[in-house]
């Protein structure tokens, strides 16, 4: 484990624990390696958020996370991920919810998406939202605290939007983001457990084979057994931090 090896420095080193996340994006696809992942943080006792795409979600999927948010209701939750993840930009980044979307066609996604998810997965279903590709506009981010959303969730290089009353709870570390390796992806663990600020892990299935689901198994092994780590859901670090984003 010599790759988890400057993190283990960090979490050790740390006069208050490192505080850290983990967000599953794209839940609705590749199912076959998404319920590994969550075998192992269901064995590992960690917390994980689920980023869910209504459109993409299927019954027996929902079936099966419906079971899983059961048994671990305390330490899994889901949450809206865009609405069927495709892009409407013409040009440039893509983006669900970007400039060149009405406002009212955003809503009508948002709500649709949002009572289907809730028509599958009942009250399971988190007040959030991370936006495809983890772009969006002010003006959608205004138009979640109008329908009752409290948390956006994006990367942390996005520019926060500072609306009062609604919190956003960035991811910092895209795991094994490629070109990085899994010893690169280490060293960038490390220095944002440096940061002062909740380590956001964004995980996407579709890039995790059966080699980097054992690293995840070494890190997830290190943060849930170390006192100098502290893993929280998304809505426990909600409850903790005030609305522009700092612990209580």
């Amino acid at each position: 484990m010599g790759w988890l090896e400057p993190l283990r420095q960090v979490v050790e080193r740390a006069t208050v624990p490192v505080d850290f996340f983990f967000r599953i994006d794209d839940v609705g696809w590749e199912d076959d390696r998404l319920f590994p992942l969550l075998d192992l943080f269901e064995q590992r006792a960690v917390p994980v958020d689920l980023a869910v795409i209504p459109q993409a979600l299927t019954p027996g999927t929902a079936a099966e996370l419906r079971a899983r948010l059961a048994r671990s209701p305390d330490r899994m939750a889901v949450h809206l991920h865009g609405f069927a993840h495709v892009n409407h930009e013409p040009d440039g980044r893509k983006s669900e919810f970007g400039p060149r979307r009405e406002v009212g066609a955003q809503r009508r996604d948002l709500e649709a998406g949002r009572h289907q998810l809730e028509l599958l997965l009942g009250d399971a279903v988190a007040p959030f939202f991370t936006p495809p590709w983890n772009r969006c506009t002010e003006s959608t981010a205004r138009l979640l605290a109008e329908l009752g959303f409290r948390v956006l969730s994006r990367d942390a290089r996005e520019r926060p939007f500072g609306i009062p009353g609604f919190l956003e709870i960035p991811v910092r570390v895209d795991w094994l983001r490629p070109p990085a390796d899994v010893a690169a992806t280490g060293e960038r663990l490390a220095v944002e457990g440096r940061s002062g600020s909740p380590v956001g892990i964004m995980l996407h299935p579709a890039r995790i084979d059966a080699e980097e689901r054992r690293w995840l198994g070494e890190l997830l092994a290190l943060l849930g057994s170390h006192v100098g780590s502290r893993c929280w859901s998304m809505r426990s670090l909600a409850t903790d931090r005030s609305p522009d984003g700092k612990q209580q």
